[in-house]
């Protein structure tokens, strides 16, 4: 039996009311690293001394200094990347509107404490949004989203909950705007999957499975057009793949046409970016160890990284999206949420670079799809031995600690993350839509009995 409006409004208050408090105690967590005295470049002094013994770094507070943040240089248009593979002139290593919401936060900042104040003010009405929506789409379960350890850890450790919100949105629209037709709420989703493309790429991600569920006509091939006769959509499939391009392409082209080089240096610097003790991948903790010590093995290291994870990253895309063919053939229904769930989880296994912060993007889907809590509890387990113990081994390393027992925790967090990442792949392609209705067949004019 479904709860009553009046239960699921004030569950949704309850897991929104949560999430600020949350937000609260996320924000004080990193403000344990900022706050006077400065050094001459507005750089707290307790910074370096806390940031890795009580693990309260973020990258936020860092990267007041050398990007040009704290001259206040609007990002891109007169920044490079040198041959070395260093960041200038107000170029940084995030796609545009992650820079500029970077340079607002900035505004009226005179050191990294204002900065971090700022921009943990500008992200916050993003992660109540998705706490929001999450609600409104799962009930109950968003309660993951907004009371557990990975909102606390990562809210402003980078700039991801913008990203994340413009993800979650997309889910929301094509679930929620009953009222128009597939083809108009996949567009939406499309633009907005293509603004997030625009924050972190990853969002860019889930157009393809998207693109499908509209090629397919939706829940039980049932929110064709209305006189539509084909088997496939190929149209309104093709239009929700240009939206999102045409959004990511408009948003883009006005940095790339002002300052081309700028514009082009966040990309390179991810492309050149290597698998090193500070990516948390399965490529430096386990590959790298099938290779010697030397220059040339780093170096043959490196280059056998920087080819075989986009191959295993695609591989993985690809696997995904045949799965969820698969699936539609059984159900009637591509599962186009459960899809982009399990490329993400490929994309995350797979990809030479897990910062911790990654975790936010996961967690939607452990709450929008039916997997088991028990699976979900053991990878937070993990991902607070990376999350935390990452920064106690780095604290280790600079003051001869006890770095066999840091890099432990680290390695049990790295290899069990990776571990259930597999597990949520193929599982995520089982599970059903929390909040959802089982689907029941029902007789479709023109065609076979479908599900819907």
């Amino acid at each position: 039996m479904r709860p009553g409006p009046r239960a699921r409004n004030a569950t949704l208050a309850v897991v929104v009311l949560l999430c600020g408090l949350t937000l609260l105690a996320a924000f004080f967590n990193k403000a344990r690293c900022s706050g006077a005295p400065f050094d001459g470049d507005g750089r707290s002094v307790v910074f370096d001394e806390l940031k890795d013994r009580d693990a309260c770094y973020s990258d936020i507070q860092f990267l007041w200094l050398g990007r040009d943040v704290d001259n206040h240089v609007f990002p891109y248009i007169d920044g490079a990347i040198t041959d070395g593979g260093a960041l200038v002139g107000g170029a940084v290593e995030y796609p545009v509107l992650s820079g500029t919401l970077m340079w607002i936060g900035a505004l009226g900042a005179h050191n990294d404490a204002e900065f971090l104040l700022h921009s943990a003010l500008l992200l916050a009405p993003f992660a109540l949004l998705i706490a929001w929506m999450l609600g409104r789409l799962a009930g109950r379960a968003a309660m993951l989203w907004s009371i557990g350890p990975p909102l606390i850890l990562y809210a402003f450790h980078n700039w991801e909950l913008p990203v994340v919100a413009a993800s979650v949105a997309a889910v929301f629209v094509v679930a929620s705007w009953n009222r128009v037709s597939l083809r108009q709420r996949a567009t939406a989703a499309a633009v907005l999957l293509g603004v997030g493309f625009c924050l972190k790429l990853y969002p860019g991600l889930f157009v393809l499975p998207l693109m499908a569920y509209v090629l397919t006509g939706g829940i039980g091939g049932r929110e064709f057009p209305a006189d539509f006769r084909r088997r496939y959509d190929v149209r309104g499939a093709i239009g929700v793949g240009l939206a999102a391009a045409g959004t990511a392409i408009a948003i883009n082209l006005p940095f790339a046409l002002a300052g081309f080089e700028g514009w082009r240096a966040s990309f390179e610097f991810q492309q050149q970016r290597e698998a090193d003790i500070t990516t948390n991948s399965i490529w430096f903790w386990g590959v790298r160890h099938l290779f010697g010590t030397s220059g040339a093995a780093e170096a043959s290291f490196q280059h056998t990284v920087s080819v075989l994870s986009p191959v295993m990253v695609l591989g993985s895309f690809a696997l995904a999206l045949w799965l969820g063919w698969r699936r539609y053939g059984v159900d009637g229904t591509y599962p186009w949420v459960a899809v982009s769930g399990s490329m993400l989880c490929g994309f995350l296994l797979f990809h030479k670079v897990h910062s911790p912060q990654y975790t936010l993007w996961l967690i939607p889907f452990f709450v929008l799809l039916t997997v088991p809590w028990g699976t979900v509890l053991w990878y937070l387990v993990a991902d607070l031995a990376v999350g935390i113990g990452v920064f106690q081994y780095f604290w280790a390393l600079q003051t001869a600690g006890a770095v066999e027992w840091t890099e432990n925790i680290v390695q049990f967090g790295v290899w069990g993350r990776a571990a259930l990442l597999v597990y949520f792949f193929f599982m995520f392609l089982r599970a059903k839509p929390r909040g959802t209705p089982e689907p029941v067949p029902v007789e479709s004019p023109g065609r076979e009995l479908v599900a819907i």
